[in-house]
């Protein structure tokens, strides 16, 4: 095994070469990527009606074509549902990752070509490991078996040629033999709709394989490190799994859930690799094993532009190109993809952290954030708060969510907050004075509402019982991997609803 980890290590460093080169010319390569998908898109129905052959450069492109959403590419994508070809991307569509982000009642569906599949998704998984194996060159991860938390739904068919399911599931039912080889568990369970039942299984089927590397949500992965440990008996993970070496998770801020990671794994030689991966795409990977910024990657039939937070609300924000973009400010990140995705807003937020070369951090969603009153306080803000708040108290958060209170007669607003601990913080008011003061001070906005409470009082902080999200998100059909509790709504309706559940209980 030791000699087939070597070659397997070989092989992804050859990759860096490729890397190293969009880094050194991001605007060569996104304008070649540019150029190649209106080319293969120009004989689509897409491309006939905003005449891609007369598109010659990308400020002809954003001069032609709005920015899309869901719900304006929705007829088309429904039309390739019923199995139509050649309406957004030239290729045969066969595959749909069926996405809801959050805890919507509205399913999307994103189309995935084969196009995407290998020159996006796979690239990624496999850059992944790539810059992994740069960095860590004495690793032994290809000794042993990576354990992949898969998706909430089994593979659907909807008619003779089309499937759909969470993008986990289409990316494990279309992996290469020798991928499947190294997984664990098998597809049966992996696949399992019943989280519940489906943890069981997970623990059961791998306490006795030699895990070198998890992949997973960090809540999701908690929970099946915990029954893990009560099927062993183990103190740690450790104990279960010597060999095991990385952690890859993405999907949620990693920040709140590090402390508990550090006692179920409890090694300073542990991993932890960060990677922004969607259902509409594969985007970003931390590829520094010393800082947490993610390489924005510029060559898997992706062309990129970002609208600035401030015109977001326009009736067709200007987006800017890569070239154009500043450090530290919030863009909303608008895609095009050899997907058939065109000018397509995916709903996340991101800031640069670094121009040379491109790096990002996650900063939150286009509609998951808390303006009710001119504060603007987005998920990146209040990470930064909670995450102040958890280490001055010894606290560990397993879930929260927060919405607005609304001025009521003489008083003034505010945010109510519902957080549920994993470790309760040693003194709660002291908790709620350091994240409402974090807020003010990684956020001007907020803090001039704050002022001798004038605008906005003290945050309301309910300490909800365990649980309490888990059952929640039960009783709302949304377990799974892909579903995710809305950290910051603009409303108060999940605020209410779990407020009422509680209540009830």
């Amino acid at each position: 095994m030791a000699f087939v980890n070597s070659i397997f290590t070989w092989l992804m460093k050859k990759r860096i070469h490729q890397i190293e080169l969009f880094m050194k010319y991001p605007y060569d390569v996104q304008e070649e990527w540019f150029h190649t998908l209106i080319d293969s898109a120009e004989n689509t129905e897409w491309g006939k009606l905003y005449d891609y052959k007369s598109i010659l450069t990308p400020q002809q492109y954003q001069e032609r074509i709005p920015i899309q959403n869901y719900d304006t590419l929705k007829p088309y994508i429904e039309r390739m549902l019923n199995g139509e070809q050649n309406i957004l991307w030239p290729s045969d569509i066969k595959w749909f990752a069926k996405s809801s982000g959050t805890t919507s009642d509205r399913s999307k569906f994103i189309p995935v070509s084969q196009e995407s599949l290998e020159e996006c998704h796979f690239k990624g998984g496999k850059d992944m490991l790539s810059i992994y194996c740069n960095n860590r060159p004495d690793n032994q991860m290809f000794t042993g078996k990576g354990l992949v938390l898969g998706g909430s739904h089994q593979v659907n068919q909807l008619n003779e040629d089309c499937f759909y399911g969470d993008l986990s599931a289409v990316l494990i039912k279309n992996l290469p033999i020798w991928a499947e080889y190294y997984r664990t568990p098998d597809m049966s369970i992996a696949l399992m709709d019943n989280y519940e039942i489906k943890m069981d299984r997970m623990a059961e089927a791998t306490i006795t394989e030699n895990v070198t590397s998890i992949s997973g949500v960090p809540t999701w992965t908690i929970v099946l490190a915990k029954k893990v440990l009560e099927l062993t008996g183990k103190q740690n993970l450790l104990e279960v799994w010597p060999n095991l070496e990385l952690y890859i998770h993405g999907a949620v801020n990693f920040a709140p859930y590090r402390e508990q990671f550090k006692q179920l794994i409890p090694s300073a030689e542990m991993y932890y690799l960060e990677t922004y991966n969607a259902s509409e795409g594969f985007f970003g990977i931390q590829d520094q094993d010393n800082s947490e910024e993610m390489l924005l990657m510029l060559d898997y039939g992706i062309f990129y532009e970002f609208v600035p937070m401030e015109n977001i609300g326009d009736e067709n924000p200007k987006a800017l190109l890569l070239a154009e973009v500043e450090l530290h400010k919030n863009y909303a990140i608008v895609i095009s993809t050899n997907g058939g995705l065109w000018r397509y807003m995916i709903g996340d937020t991101i800031q640069f952290t670094s121009l040379s070369p491109y790096r990002i951090k996650i900063t939150g969603r286009t509609k998951h954030f808390i303006n009710a009153f001119g504060e603007e306080v987005i998920i990146d803000n209040a990470e930064q708060a909670l995450t102040k708040a958890c280490q001055e108290t010894g606290a560990e958060i397993k879930d929260y969510t927060a919405g607005p209170i609304y001025f009521k007669d003489e008083k003034a607003g505010g945010h109510e907050w519902i957080i549920e601990f994993d470790k309760q913080p040693n003194d709660f008011e002291k908790f709620v004075d350091v994240m409402d003061q974090t807020l003010r001070e990684v956020n001007s906005d907020y803090d001039a509402k704050r002022f001798k409470d004038m605008a906005l009082a003290r945050p309301k902080v309910h300490n909800a019982p365990a649980h309490t999200f888990y059952n929640w998100l039960k009783a709302k059909d949304k377990l799974g991997g892909q579903h995710k509790v809305p950290r910051l709504a603009n409303e108060r309706k999940y605020v209410e609803d779990i407020l009422e559940m509680i209540k009830s209980a």
